[in-house]
């Protein structure tokens, strides 16, 4: 699991063998199981995720219907809006898949900063591009029908496809299973 992280690190900066040793340290590793919360609404955490293996999604819960917001996939985190409000929870966090995670506090993130001020460069890079990331996934489900945001899935995100439940699929297209079928169905007359 450690050695993922470092590899992924190590995409932006080279790590010596005190900041490994400071990452194994520091027992962040966790392994979960498929359909574990890792939040419910209510909660109150302070605990950021960064996904090493599997699938994590992200919803709430409205009318009694579950409204998925995001996938988290390899090599992505999550700070759920609780850590920085120190407010309960509105969103739930749960496992698709089997999954390895990594989870932190923003203590223990301070402390590691302080040790080693160029991870805070790094977590603010990373930061950055999530932002960017999230900015341009919002504004395309924004301005685009159901069938471009599918078509979008299939170009950035066809490894979902195959490993999330089709209920899970059309909340978070924003649409329900059977307007998804339909939808499938058409785009493939389209192709014919």
């Amino acid at each position: 699991m450690q050695q993922s992280l470092f590899d992924f690190i190590e995409q932006y900066i080279i790590l010596t063998e005190e900041e490994k040793k400071c990452i194994t340290d520091l027992d962040i590793f966790r392994s979960v199981k498929k359909g574990t919360l890792l939040l419910s609404e209510g909660q109150c955490s302070r605990s950021s995720i960064f996904v090493l293996k599997g699938l994590i999604r992200t919803f709430y819960i409205v009318d009694g219907e579950e409204k998925t917001t995001e996938f988290y996939a390899e090599m992505e985190g999550i700070s759920p809006p609780c850590v920085l409000s120190g407010l309960p929870s509105e969103l739930y966090i749960s496992c698709v898949e089997d999954a390895m995670i990594s989870v932190s506090d923003p203590g223990m993130e301070s402390e590691v900063f302080r040790k080693f001020p160029r991870f805070e460069s790094l977590c603010r890079i990373l930061s950055e591009q999530l932002l960017s990331k999230n900015q341009c996934n919002f504004d395309t489900y924004k301005t685009s029908s159901p069938e471009q945001r599918y078509l979008h899935l299939l170009k950035n995100r066809s490894d979902l496809l195959n490993r999330v439940p089709q209920h899970q699929l059309a909340s978070y297209l924003g649409i329900k299973p059977q307007s998804l079928s339909r939808l499938r169905a058409r785009l493939v007359k389209k192709k014919k």
